[in-house]
């Protein structure tokens, strides 16, 4: 009896970590799409539906950031102290002027590798800034890169 209590418990605790991965995941989106966002909305003309591929390599990309953007964050709230961190949108030279100069070298790095992880899973910036808009209203599109986010990050389970 003990030992399928057991296995209940770790299965139990191995779907919460991974819920967890995947929400955080998309938390991030958020936050990435700050440092990434071009001026100017998205078209809302005549959407084109995403396909399995693009869904994937958003996620990719995703989860390629965060360790970026965490270090880059942990980074910059060293070099700022105490004081407030500013939002950091990667094309606006204001944003990352009002930095300090350490600070903005690393955000500028952080921004140009942001980049290349998204072209390097095969998406334009254009395309990523779009699905990162578009998920703020589309709760099937939000559902299907979370379950994308949760398959990647458990290949085990799903072959």
């Amino acid at each position: 009896m003990k030992k399928m209590a057991d296995l209940f418990f770790q299965r139990s605790l191995q779907k919460m970590l991974s819920q967890s991965l995947s929400y955080s995941a998309l938390a991030t989106v958020g936050l990435v799409a700050s440092a990434l966002i071009v001026s100017g909305k998205a078209s809302a003309q005549n959407p084109q539906p995403l396909n399995a591929n693009q869904i994937t390599s958003y996620a990719q990309a995703v989860l390629a950031m965060e360790p970026a953007r965490q270090q880059a964050f942990d980074e910059i709230k060293k070099l700022m102290g105490e004081r407030e961190i500013p939002k950091i949108v990667c094309n606006d030279s204001k944003s990352i002027g009002s930095l300090p100069k350490k600070a903005q070298d690393i955000a500028v790095n952080y921004c140009q590798r942001s980049q290349k992880i998204v072209e390097d899973n095969g998406l334009t910036i254009e395309q990523f800034n779009k699905i990162t808009v578009d998920i703020q209203s589309d709760d099937n599109l939000k559902r299907q890169i979370s379950n994308t986010l949760i398959r990647i990050q458990n290949p085990a389970k799903n072959p």
